[in-house]
């Protein structure tokens, strides 16, 4: 699925069996260049609840694109939208 210049589409991770699994995943355009992203629910000492998140590299093998196992944290600014038909926690 090709996605459009700086957009993208997250979904709730249904397969997640440990605390470790991202709570959401998706695919994201950024400038350019595909990227998968996982997203992680959070909650700060006060309280605060947020999103912490990952961006990966995809690669191709046998014309599939599978997920490299090494990734980067990267900040997300205020601008950031999540839309979805799930309710949040918060």
């Amino acid at each position: 699925m090709e996605t459009k210049l700086n957009s993208g589409a997250i979904f709730k991770n249904s397969k997640k069996t440990t605390e470790k699994q991202p709570d959401y995943q998706g695919t994201v355009n950024v400038n350019g260049k595909e990227m998968q992203i996982s997203l992680w629910l959070k909650e700060s000492k006060k309280g605060t609840k947020y999103f912490s998140a990952a961006f990966q590299e995809p690669f191709k093998r046998d014309n599939q694109v599978i997920t490299k196992p090494d990734t980067f944290g990267i900040a997300v600014d205020n601008n950031f939208r999540i839309d979805s038909k799930d309710d949040f926690l918060f």
